[in-house]
């Protein structure tokens, strides 16, 4: 027994559980930045093939973030305010034919004002929620070098679990991580296949459209054509142009085996759009060149195998009709990062984020896939279906709330 004079046994530091995650894009360092900043007893090393010197502020792929995004970022304190383009209101349709002889309008409208909430969500690039996240993860990393690390220009090249519990990463050396988390997904002609697969047999044209329009400017359009969907994603005014124009992303789905959109021009594509969109949302009038892609569920059947966790595009990669992939992501990386912060058994805490990010995601999963799916049967009387459940949801404050609230929020 020690005596009054004597120096306190001294207590074995606990050892730093290490993390390591694995893509630094959005999903990837917001979890990254959240763990650094709520779990103080982890080790945290970031891997990316990304070269360190390019520069990602540019990217100009268009993201729509949510409002729980929004709040999530903000509280990280890298929302890029003055950038982004509040959404204020969605605006769900289908064009003719349809409803035909009812007295219905088979259109839905969510407000950001009869929500109480300042925003919907919002529209920015890649580039610009990129950066600030790279820049706020960069400074914790020189804040706190003992356990913050950024690996950019390192590809992981393999994992595998470990005997002792924990995962083995090589990334040109082979290290032992505690927990691995898989953040990179890519788009899904490039992924590998997981266990829920589907190709839907369509192609998305993405771009930039001007529209003229009176609108008021902060309005998302989701119009459904015999085709596939057509979104328009609102954008920032830029200098120069006019009062009555609107400048807008553009995502355009169509069948990819008789792309109507492949062989056309410019001018023709403009035509073509004009007939499609609903007269609230304006006359296109000029258009930037189209970029395409394949569109596909992909998704793994659970986020956890042993200590390895998958989220974001590398858990699944949706259509992007309802425009929730990113945002699924970040709800992931909020979830798993609170139920880790504060725990001894890290395998029973992965277990309570797979049952709870399951009502969510597979909620998400399910809508999505149903409506991508919807587009490519060809029944009698679905578009009329369609058109009838769209026109109820607007005559069903209640209902159409909590679709504004699962949009915002996700499934809790």
């Amino acid at each position: 027994m020690p005596t009054p004079d004597a120096p306190p046994p001294s207590v074995p530091a606990l050892r730093p559980t290490r993390l390591a995650v694995i893509g630094a894009g959005p999903v990837g360092l917001t979890l990254a930045l959240y763990a650094a900043r709520l779990w103080p007893g982890a080790d945290i090393t970031v891997f990316d093939a990304r070269p360190a010197d390019k520069d990602v502020a540019g990217d100009p792929r268009t993201l729509a973030l949510s409002l729980g995004s929004i709040q999530l970022l903000q509280r990280l304190q890298v929302w890029p305010q003055d950038d982004a383009q509040p959404i204020l209101q969605v605006h769900v349709s289908q064009a003719p034919p349809t409803l035909s002889g009812l007295p219905l309008t088979p259109e839905l409208t969510l407000g950001a004002l009869e929500q109480g909430v300042p925003q919907l969500g919002a529209v920015l690039r890649y580039g610009q929620v990129v950066a600030p996240l790279q820049r706020a993860w960069a400074a914790e990393c020189a804040a706190q070098p003992q356990r913050c690390h950024f690996r950019l220009g390192t590809a992981v090249s393999a994992l595998k679990p470990v005997a002792t519990g924990g995962v083995e990463l090589d990334a040109g050396i082979a290290e032992t991580f505690d927990l691995a988390v898989i953040a990179e997904g890519g788009v899904f002609a490039d992924q590998a296949r997981k266990a829920l697969a589907h190709d839907y047999r369509q192609t998305a044209w993405v771009g930039t459209v001007e529209l003229q329009s009176q609108d008021v400017r902060g309005t998302a359009y989701e119009r459904f054509t015999r085709h596939g969907p057509v979104a328009l994603l609102p954008l920032p005014a830029q200098p120069g142009d006019a009062p009555d124009h609107r400048r807008a992303a553009l995502v355009w789905c169509v069948p990819a085996e008789d792309d109507p959109v492949a062989p056309l021009d410019e001018r023709q594509r403009l035509l073509v759009l004009a007939t499609l969109l609903p007269e609230a949302a304006g006359r296109p009038v000029a258009l930037s060149p189209l970029k395409h892609f394949a569109l596909g569920l992909n998704a793994e059947r659970t986020l956890v195998q042993g200590r390895q966790v998958r989220i974001g595009n590398a858990a699944q990669t949706l259509h992007p009709v309802a425009g929730q992939g990113l945002n699924l992501g970040l709800r992931d990386a909020f979830a798993l990062v609170h139920a880790l912060r504060d725990t001894a058994d890290m395998d029973a805490a992965l277990r309570r984020v797979e049952w709870a990010r399951a009502p969510d995601r597979w909620s998400m999963i399910a809508a999505t896939d149903f409506l991508a799916r919807s587009f490519t049967w060809q029944l009698p009387g679905l578009p009329a279906l369609r058109g009838l459940g769209i026109a109820a949801l607007q005559a069903m404050p209640p209902l159409k709330g909590l679709i504004a609230r699962q949009m915002m929020f996700g499934r809790r």
